[in-house]
């Protein structure tokens, strides 16, 4: 040997490292699509991720080492169909999980959520809210604990959804109207320090359950493909809505953007909780409902399922048709409104809204139509939503974001 170093050598160890460093660099993007369900196969991951057939296997495979994905190598092919079909690639169905929680008027509930927005496991719900958060948030961390511990399943992080707009960088739950907690609760920094307390590795976020539900339809549900993709929804009380674009929630300079619960729709109506009267937040939510259709709510069920049983099995009735026609005009003149401003490319409604675009959708669209700028020559798709749970699906994204942006770093830092 001459002691010389072989250059050859050197500039495959140079080209691996690249090809490593490209590979790393495409993992997280390579598992949102996964995730997402737009990578349903190695070649589709291929062509999206712009890469090497070579590198996108490579990166295909660390993910499924991370126990993330699963890539079936060996797929059947479709009958008719010529060539080896590609390997397939799908969530694992027994990789790690977020810890998801919401809270609202007539209750809570935690649940477990993997990739691909799948509720794995889901505690029973209580239906009492106390009117200290801290202690709100503990019994629902510890719900979500008990959960971890009887699946066994490795957590990423926890995710919160609340009624409330939460403003940031604090994490400060300024208008839970409809709860009895103090406005401007530090709803983050009290379940971050429950998450902690009941030994769960991860980070810990909180976000506006109407912000949640529309990052859980966008990429799992109705919303997927829209690129400005408008959620107006109401749960159990009041009406909330959110934008996504290109991807990402629209949250404005400090969180509080899209509070569309106080646009006014009837200015003779009801007073409403922020001093103005005729919010949509008051003339379009279950209660008003209720009252509209001279149905006296009950304490046996909450207000949500009062008004959507009501709508599934009364709607012959005159008193409940009308009812929901009142709604659904006023939910039409602030959809109007909304799309005037927004110019979004779809609509999707959660909640009460979803039931009242069923009972009706022709009324709903017309409305929207004769009242938007734009509505008459193009018109908006309004859908409903499609997933069971949205909050709690959009509160398990929460906690999955760090994972999607980089992997192996956000792994690195939960227990095995």
């Amino acid at each position: 040997m001459n002691g010389k170093a072989d250059p050859r050598a050197a500039g495959e160890r140079t080209t691996t490292r690249a090809r490593l460093d490209r590979g790393r660099g495409a993992l997280g993007p390579a598992l949102e699509l996964v995730h997402t369900g737009r990578a349903p196969t190695r070649a589709v991951l291929t062509a999206e991720l712009g890469v090497t057939r070579a590198t996108a296997g490579a990166v295909a495979a660390e993910l499924e080492a991370l126990g993330l994905i699963r890539v079936d190598a060996r797929p059947g092919s479709a009958a008719g169909s010529q060539g080896r079909p590609s390997h397939r690639l799908e969530v694992a169905e027994d990789g790690p999980v977020a810890l998801a929680a919401q809270i609202h008027a007539d209750g809570f509930r935690a649940a477990l959520v993997g990739l691909g927005g799948r509720i794995v496991a889901t505690a029973p719900g209580c239906e009492t809210v106390d009117a200290d958060p801290a202690k709100v948030l503990a019994s629902v961390v510890e719900a979500g604990a008990e959960l971890l511990r009887t699946t066994g399943r490795r957590c990423v992080g926890a995710g919160l959804a609340v009624p409330s707009a939460v403003a940031e960088p604090d994490g400060l739950a300024l208008n839970p109207l409809h709860l009895a907690w103090p406005v401007g609760a530090p709803v983050r920094r009290i379940f971050a320090e429950c998450v902690r307390a009941a030994g769960i590795d991860g980070p810990a976020f909180t976000g506006n359950d109407v912000n949640l539900v529309a990052l859980a339809e966008h990429r799992h549900g109705a919303g997927r493909g829209a690129r400005d993709l408008l959620c107006v929804a109401t749960g159990h009380r009041g009406v909330g809505g959110a934008l996504v674009l290109d991807g990402r929630l629209h949250t404005g300079s400090s969180g509080l953007a899209l509070e569309v619960g106080h646009l006014t729709v009837n200015p003779e109506g009801r007073p409403c909780h922020c001093g103005g009267r005729g919010c949509l937040d008051v003339e379009a939510d279950p209660l008003a409902l209720l009252v509209e259709a001279g149905r006296e709510p009950g304490p046996e069920l909450s207000l949500l399922r009062q008004a959507d049983d009501l709508l599934r099995t009364r709607y012959d009735d005159p008193a409940v048709r009308r009812a929901a026609e009142t709604l659904i005009d006023r939910l039409g003149l602030g959809l109007a409104g909304l799309v005037n401003i927004l110019n979004p490319d779809r609509i999707v409604l959660g909640g009460l809204h979803r039931t009242l675009l069923a009972a009706d959708p022709g009324r709903l669209r017309a409305v929207v139509a004769d009242r938007s700028l734009w509505g008459q020559s193009g018109g908006v798709p309004i859908l409903p939503c499609t997933l069971d749970h949205s909050s709690l699906v959009g509160a398990g994204e929460l906690a999955w974001q760090p994972v999607l942006d980089d992997p192996l770093t956000a792994l690195a830092g939960t227990a095995g």
